[in-house]
């Protein structure tokens, strides 16, 4: 593996340890690369604006395009954001955790602190996720890993290669991450809107709207 000071850790050598550090990286503003139920993505606490402006570094896009949000369960997610529909809140019950990504409305605090209106968040199915985000009971960006306009990044070599100097910790196991990007809809509106289709069909999920 390529030397540097930027560490690589296997969250299967120990999984304890692997988590304290993703833990102490969040609350410190660093950024690393971890894997979800999806494909890896490059993380971090979105409302540190240096910490957005480095991961949009690393893609080269605008830091005004937001990220997609991990986070641990619809309780916490209240905090961030307004829901206007009750079978809003059962569907998205119905769909977590699982790799679809929502676009919902901000609440009026988060609005004015991050001067966005809405964000694409998610409960993702993964141990690692569901453990880590557990611990920091706060949202977590997750953004593929990959330059604007070129595909994402999932073999742990071509990680180190190309990524390693841009991050300060690449967490990884040796079981391949899913190579599928999450199902993205808008639900800031009362019908659910398909914006990209991923692993979930979106005829799928309609199925589970009422």
């Amino acid at each position: 593996m390529q030397a540097s000071t930027n560490k690589i850790i296997n969250i299967e050598e120990d999984l304890d340890s692997a988590l304290i550090q993703a833990i102490n990286l969040y609350h410190s503003g660093n950024i690393f690369i971890y894997p979800t139920d999806t494909i890896y993505g490059i993380g971090g606490n979105p409302f540190k604006q240096e910490v957005v402006k480095r991961v949009a570094a690393i893609k080269g896009r605008s830091e005004k395009k937001q990220f997609i949000w991990l986070i641990n369960n619809l309780e916490n997610l209240l905090n961030y954001i307004e829901i206007n529909y009750e079978n809003h809140l059962d569907f998205l019950q119905a769909i977590w955790p699982g790799p679809v990504s929502v676009i919902l409305h901000l609440n009026e605090r988060i609005k004015k602190m991050i001067e966005l209106d809405s964000v694409a968040v998610r409960i993702p199915n993964n141990n690692f996720c569901e453990k880590l985000l557990d611990e920091i009971k706060r949202p977590l960006i997750s953004t593929s890993v990959n330059r604007s306009g070129q595909k994402p990044v999932n073999q742990i070599e071509e990680l180190l290669s190309n990524f390693l100097m841009d991050v300060d910790a690449v967490f990884y196991n040796s079981v391949p991450v899913k190579h599928n990007s999450s199902t993205i809809i808008d639900l800031t509106e009362p019908k659910p809107k398909l914006i990209r289709e991923g692993s979930i069909k979106f005829v799928e999920l309609l199925k589970k709207f009422e």
